[in-house]
């Protein structure tokens, strides 16, 4: 009865809280993909500020970390954040894509949201702050072109993750000099179009299947909170 009173406490202040288990934690998973596929590289395209950085630290990675982010703001937090862990490198600041050149970043009020896509208004009903209110234009390059530095002949095993909203096939295809190093992939998979021309999970699921990946795991992510729906979720890949 007490546990009970406790745990509706907890949830009138906005906290779940349940007992852990190992095999629905997505935290515990993610974790031992990456022992068991020996990964001691992790490329973090679309960094933003390093959440993804930080939360693969917290759950007990401690290889070394490349983030790629092409917004200014951010870019300069990153550096800020990264400045304190000497296996945290942050590559010059560029998007990364297809080929080489110049692209437009329409920037959301969130800043996460941001894309070089037009947004969609599927995802502006569900997340009305993720509106674009700016532009910036940045350089863009390639995996194949920047990252090969980072990959040497002692690298084991690298991880490759893709947050860049809609811009997935893009990067992979930039890469595909060095796909053959990296043994995972995370991508965001949408299961409703959010941005103008986006490959939806069906399309990106064929993709990857395609290059030699199979999907390994979901993780639910965007959903709509008006509906319930799911509009987008992370997938984990790794070689076949």
């Amino acid at each position: 009865m007490i546990k009970d009173t406790v745990k509706k406490i907890l949830n009138s202040l906005g906290f779940d809280v349940r007992k852990y288990n190992p095999q629905a934690s997505e935290s515990s998973r993610l974790n031992h993909f990456f022992t068991y596929y020996n990964v001691d590289l992790v490329l973090d395209v679309g960094a933003n500020v390093g959440q993804y950085a930080k939360f693969i630290r917290k759950i007990g990675y401690s290889g070394k970390i490349v983030s790629f982010e092409p917004l200014s703001s951010a870019y300069s937090q990153l550096q800020l954040i990264s400045s304190k862990d000497p296996c945290w490198e942050i590559a010059p600041r560029a998007a990364i894509g297809s080929y080489e050149g110049d692209i437009t970043i329409n920037i959301s009020a969130n800043s996460q949201s941001s894309s070089v896509l037009d947004i969609l208004e599927s995802h502006l009903n569900a997340a009305p702050e993720s509106r674009y209110c700016d532009t910036e234009t940045v350089r863009l390059t390639k995996l194949d072109t920047i990252a090969q530095q980072y990959i040497t002949q002692g690298t084991k095993s690298a991880f490759l993750k893709i947050d860049v909203q809609g811009f997935e096939k893009q990067v992979i295809e930039g890469a595909s000099q060095i796909l053959s190093t990296i043994h995972g992939i995370q991508i965001e998979l949408s299961l409703v179009p959010l941005y103008q021309g986006q490959l939806i999970f069906s399309e990106m699921l064929k993709f990857m299947e395609e290059i030699g990946y199979e999907l390994h795991a979901v993780i639910p992510g965007f959903t709509d909170l008006k509906t319930g729906r799911l509009l987008q979720m992370d997938g984990i890949f790794f070689r076949k």
